[in-house]
């Protein structure tokens, strides 16, 4: 810790059922910083999240997740560019690399992929740049952000983020930054801010590959319904729409189709499965917008609801 920085760790225990409370607790006595504890009961990360940063006062809160190492200058690397006003920066994010807990499977890959963001690792390389230049975002795993940005386009939306649910959500740190953007913020990929995160062989299988990115499909639906606009400039209001799809993703859709026969021919099963996530996540997509149709429908087919006419005040005209 740089001299004359006044840092805690602040754990948020969202509701879980093991031993969380009483090891935070027993370690905070001889811990090297203040050590403190918080039960957030209502499950979702971004529930979480958001009570842990109204929990703190701090100026920059650095965030991280249960299953994941630091090194030992994290908290300067990822940390001191929003302290020093340079560049108005108003976030960081930095590299997720991998542990993995059992044997990674040979059609896993090792170099950047798609297959990458199932199970929450990330290198941009070794070369700092702003997010908002090259169209890209941290991961929540390891992300620090000034206070006054959140206070300026307020927190995590508790539709988005893992919940107990068997459906795996995500996107709440995209949406937050979608609304920073259109605020003028602007955050900075800094390669020295790098954690390490533990991967289970749970997650390294087909179909755990496919759950993720079915999850990530309704979960971006729910983020373009609330940002028509995407992140690469797209309106979706005037864009063309098939079944409440947008055309380009049943083109683009149709195309991955189409590669997914030619690896199962070709034997290729590390494309393969890539592809099959990518349909999963264009079958998560359609599904959340059918259901925003519906629910469209059934408001629309709705008797009105005609309240009773005020009664006028005594004395009033």
């Amino acid at each position: 810790i740089p001299a004359g920085w006044r840092c805690e760790v602040l754990v948020v225990d969202n509701n879980s059922t093991d031993g969380t409370k009483a090891m935070v607790l027993g370690c905070a006595a001889d811990y090297p910083l203040p050590l403190r504890y918080l039960h957030e009961p209502m499950l979702g990360k971004s529930n979480a999240m958001n009570a842990g940063i109204a929990a703190s006062d701090a100026t920059v809160i650095a965030c991280t997740d249960d299953d994941v190492e630091v090194r030992a200058d994290w908290l300067e690397a990822g940390c001191e560019p929003l302290l020093t006003g340079s560049e108005g920066l108003a976030y960081t994010g930095g590299p997720v690399r991998p542990i993995w807990d059992g044997p990674c499977p040979d059609w896993f890959p090792r170099s950047r992929s798609d297959l990458w963001g199932t199970i929450a690792i990330l290198d941009y390389g070794t070369r700092p740049f702003v997010f908002e230049d090259e169209l890209k975002v941290p991961l929540g795993a390891n992300f620090a952000i000034r206070r006054d940005l959140v206070e300026r386009v307020g927190g995590f939306v508790p539709t988005l983020g893992r919940t107990s649910s068997r459906t795996l959500l995500g996107q709440e740190l995209p949406e937050l930054f979608r609304r920073a953007r259109a605020a003028g913020a602007r955050g900075r990929y800094v390669p020295t801010m790098e954690v390490l995160h533990h991967i289970p062989p749970e997650r390294l299988t087909p179909a755990y590959c496919r759950r993720w990115w079915f999850g990530k499909g309704i979960s971006r639906a729910r983020v373009d319904r609330m940002h028509p606009v995407t992140e690469l400039g797209v309106d979706l209001r005037v864009t063309a729409h098939l079944a409440g799809v947008p055309k380009f993703m049943v083109g683009d859709a149709g195309r991955d189709a189409w590669k997914w026969l030619r690896a199962c021919v070709r034997g290729d099963f590390t494309e393969r499965i890539r592809l099959e996530t990518q349909l999963a996540y264009f079958l998560g997509y359609t599904w959340e917008r059918q259901r925003d149709r519906s629910r469209t429908a059934a408001v629309q087919c709705a008797p009105p609801i005609i309240a009773p006419p005020a009664r006028p005040k005594p004395g009033a005209a």
